[in-house]
């Protein structure tokens, strides 16, 4: 579904991501590991075009996006929950969702099964469908945040540390709600700190050094790895 090949990102004479090249297969959860400032959220950030790419080549199911406009790449299905949540504070969460939707918003029926989808999975926005999004707490922030995502109808959803600054009990939320939309057929990237929960649910993942892809395997395969327990596992 998406295929990066040697990918470069630089903020100035900064490269944040160097040459990286990865594959995302239809229907599976692929997880992104890896220390802060490794380049996880600028690699996202140029999945969805928010940041340029300077090299290399992005390919989205099976056309190339390199140098399309972020708008346009939500039109064709490719979605981020952004770190950092990015809530419209002084909106309602119903009007949070209905920005979401933008890219369709012509599509009124697509619109009103995409906010039901959102209060399905997470039934605590339904609750506060007319509360103010910057009233919320940081899980049902992230919460909006994921279903603001979803809105556009997506083929593949970029998460952006969904689990960051999350009480335990929200963060298993997050992740059974990830586990769902994987069941539903959804294609997930998954970039997250929390590395034992992320490798617990991923397919496939890769580890991130310093911009650069180290290591790929297995979901099951990392985490059994003692270079990846003792880097990000805070074991040996």
């Amino acid at each position: 579904m998406l295929k990066l090949e040697s990918l470069r990102v630089s903020y100035g004479a900064i490269q944040a991501v160097r040459d990286v090249s990865l594959e995302i297969r239809t229907g599976e959860i692929v997880t992104i590991i890896g220390a802060n400032g490794a380049g996880k959220s600028t690699l996202l950030k140029a999945v969805a075009g928010l940041e340029p790419a300077q090299d290399g080549r992005i390919t989205f199911m099976d056309r190339d996006i390199t140098q399309l406009p972020a708008h346009q790449r939500v039109g064709l299905g490719l979605a981020l929950s952004p770190e950092g949540r990015g809530v419209f504070a002084d909106q309602t969460v119903y009007d949070n969702l209905l920005l979401g939707g933008y890219a369709r918003r012509k599509d009124r029926d697509a619109i009103a099964a995409g906010v039901e989808r959102g209060y399905a999975l997470f039934p605590r926005l339904r609750e506060r469908r007319d509360q103010l999004a910057g009233t919320l707490s940081g899980g049902e922030q992230q919460m909006l945040a994921m279903a603001r995502a979803l809105m556009c109808g997506p083929r593949l959803l970029c998460l952006d540390e969904p689990s960051l600054g999350l009480a335990p009990l929200i963060v298993q939320d997050i992740f059974a709600a990830i586990r769902q939309l994987r069941d539903d057929g959804l294609t997930i990237v998954l970039v997250e700190q929390m590395a034992n929960q992320a490798l617990g649910v991923a397919d496939r993942a890769y580890v991130l050094e310093t911009g650069r892809v180290t290591l790929s395997g297995t979901g099951a395969q990392l985490l059994s790895d003692p270079k990846v327990r003792a880097a990000y596992l805070g074991s040996h």
